[in-house]
């Protein structure tokens, strides 16, 4: 069944789009390079900030809270285990408190969103951030960005910059994934990934939590 469009990241219909996968895709297990990506970056215990269904957080085991507005992808990431929250529980949750997270995980959100947008986001969140904790912005480039009418606002990483510039965050490394830059433009799994600090010094909490099937 063909899924029409879908613009507002709020709907149901928008939970439905992200969960479907091709057979072509489980086959040749398109999603072991991203899921290496982020367990490899070691993040601890992690806010994933519009976590949607939860993919990024079962990549890394559970260990981890995801967020969202979507109250219809949260109750597809809560049935797989994973502690997620709407935006307004997360609100009156335990870990809605001071320096409770080792790092912040934005990824594939910041394009729905103009940059003031985004920086507001991130800034909301970001004392819940211990000292020394790590900020992960993930987006997509050119070819996958235009593919989605969701979308609103290139961000690579340039605007990465100037986000972290705005919010006092120290540049740990930029770099494309799975490929090089220059493949972002026809290739449509091409990703901007920054990774940027918190000022101060923190003790990452690398235990493994819930064990989530891939």
């Amino acid at each position: 069944m063909r899924i029409p469009k879908v613009t507002d990241t709020r709907q149901k219909e928008y939970t439905t789009k992200l969960m479907r996968s091709v057979w072509w895709k489980r086959w040749l297990h398109v999603e072991a390079p991203y899921r290496w990506k982020v367990r490899r970056l070691q993040l601890g215990f992690v806010l994933d900030i519009g976590c949607g269904i939860g993919r990024q957080l079962a990549y890394l085991g559970g260990n981890g809270v995801g967020v969202d507005h979507n109250p219809h992808s949260i109750e597809v990431a809560r049935a797989r285990g994973l502690t997620v929250f709407t935006t307004e529980e997360f609100q009156q949750s335990p870990y809605n408190c001071p320096e409770r997270f080792d790092s912040l995980l934005v990824s594939h959100v910041l394009e729905h969103m103009t940059l003031s947008e985004g920086i507001h986001l991130v800034r909301s969140y970001l004392p819940l951030l211990k000292s020394g904790g790590r900020v992960v912005l993930i987006t997509p480039q050119e070819r996958s960005f235009h593919a989605d009418p969701a979308h609103i606002q290139l961000i690579g990483f340039a605007e990465f910059q100037e986000l972290a510039d705005t919010l006092g965050l120290k540049l740990e490394r930029q770099f494309s994934f799975p490929f090089p830059r220059w493949f972002g433009h026809w290739f449509p799994y091409v990703e901007f990934v920054g990774i940027y600090r918190k000022p101060g010094a923190c003790r990452p909490d690398l235990s493994a939590g819930t064990r989530i099937p891939p």
